[in-house]
């Protein structure tokens, strides 16, 4: 019996089987519960990965900045599955020129960009969900901590401070409707996303020796559990929160 067992999860933002989001599904099945996908762009892609799962899991093409799309989301979901227990906003872009040591030059548009995708996307997906969506229901969100200003993360971290307010937000407006909203705010993986990052291996190189607990970068698992363990009924009384999955990197100097 799994902590996930009867319980609809959507995840997002599944590309290839190194994302996390891939994870996140793998360990929701394994757990019991139902899986449903969303992709963007290269779907024939997303919809091979989907076969890797335990089970093979339905896709949805989502552009989270398509109006049209987010409001027939429900209705997609519905074709598979007659409700929604958890959604899982694994969703994070900036053009290039936004990262990498650019923050002087990057251009509003391409901040607008970065800010709609990384972070006005967790509110724009959870209210396209909450048709769905049932009392004790969760959304995790997957985030870096934007605590501190990063080398050559620039304004995705702006993105990405503006993700855990949105989060704080949803999480207050949702409560009395029992939703809860949390982020998991995971050390450097290697993933796709990772890898349009100019200068990423500065994190890769660095984190592992100031981790306390270490860190191991090729390995998903550890964020994967602590978001299927907030999808779960286990945190009945959390929301709001960050919980940070780094090896214990935010807590020491």
């Amino acid at each position: 019996m799994g902590i996930l067992d009867g319980k609809r999860i959507l995840v997002t933002g599944v590309l290839t089987d190194a994302s996390i989001g891939f994870h996140i599904a793998r360990l929701a099945q394994q757990e019991g519960a139902t899986v449903v996908l969303t992709g963007f762009g290269r779907m024939s892609l997303v919809e091979r990965i989907a076969k890797r799962l335990p089970e093979p899991a339905p896709v949805i093409e989502l552009d989270v900045t398509s109006e049209e799309q987010l409001d027939g989301l429900a209705d997609q979901v519905r074709a598979h599955t007659d409700g929604l227990d958890g959604v899982v906003h694994s969703i994070g872009f900036a053009p290039q020129t936004a990262m990498g040591g650019n923050f002087m030059s990057t251009p509003w548009g391409d901040v607008a960009t970065a800010v709609q995708i990384s972070a006005y996307s967790l509110k724009s997906l959870t209210a396209a969900c909450l048709p769905l969506m049932k009392a004790g229901g969760s959304v995790v969100g997957l985030d870096f901590d934007a605590s501190q200003a990063w080398p050559v993360y620039d304004w995705m971290g702006v993105a990405k401070a503006g993700l855990e307010s949105t989060a704080r937000y949803l999480a207050k407006y949702l409560g009395p409707e029992n939703v809860r909203v949390n982020l998991v705010a995971a050390g450097p993986l290697k993933t796709m996303a990772a890898k349009s990052i100019p200068g990423f291996d500065q994190f890769t190189d660095v984190w592992p020796e100031r981790a306390p607990l270490g860190w191991d970068v090729g390995d998903p698992e550890p964020t994967a559990k602590a978001c299927v363990a907030l999808l779960s009924d286990w945190f009945p009384a959390t929301t709001g929160e960050i919980v940070h999955v780094d090896g214990g990197v935010h807590a020491v100097g």
